[in-house]
């Protein structure tokens, strides 16, 4: 529920009104259960979720079965190799992530040249982005004729090209790449990280 709101223990416990998180950390550690009045003050304010998944883990997590709020198609297809091929693919379900809302697709990364910043197996929030409202530092899926990556893309000293940043630099070197030659740009929005 915690990862699902997109905040720290401590922040949602804050959030719900109660004066501090160690309740729900031990909530969390398994070492106490959800008490009615925790779970009430959840559901005061997230009325999405359901009281008694709340209270039993029974049941469905939102209320009435289904998720409430934007919903953002998941591709379970790699965004590198597959990303223009999403109108010929099937969603396997809809994410639905508040502080994420204005995102057009999520689709997995599964490459090695990002490393440690954004492991292979990460999935990743994507919104459609003009090139000239490119904002250095930020990772991109970009998509050329030459080649479709995921980087952290920055200016160049020359205005009409940028370059193309590895997470991994000791493996992989940057690039560099004309601003005309970029057909399709995905501005990396967020990120979820499974821990397997």
């Amino acid at each position: 529920m915690i990862r699902w709101a997109n905040m720290t223990t401590n922040y949602f416990a804050r959030y719900i009104g109660l004066p501090r998180g160690e309740n729900l950390y031990q909530i969390k550690r398994g070492n106490n259960g959800i008490s009615r009045d925790v779970a009430e003050r959840i559901v005061a304010k997230f009325p999405e979720i359901d009281l008694l998944w709340l209270l039993t883990g029974n049941g469905q997590m939102f209320s009435g079965g289904r998720q409430l709020g934007t919903q953002i198609p998941f591709y379970r297809a790699d965004a590198e190799l597959q990303i223009m091929q999403t109108g010929k693919l099937r969603p396997e379900c809809d994410l639905v992530i508040p502080m994420l809302a204005d995102c057009d697709l999520a689709m997995l990364y599964t490459g090695r040249v990002m490393g440690h910043v954004t492991p292979a197996g990460t999935i990743v929030l994507l919104k459609k982005w003009p090139t000239d409202a490119i904002i250095p530092g930020e990772e991109y899926v970009i998509v050329s004729q030459k080649i479709v990556t995921l980087r952290i893309v920055r200016t160049t000293e020359r205005g009409d090209e940028v370059r193309l940043v590895a997470g991994d630099r000791e493996n992989y070197d940057d690039m560099t790449l004309p601003l005309s030659e970029i057909e399709t740009l995905y501005r990396v929005r967020g990120k979820l990280t499974v821990n397997n």
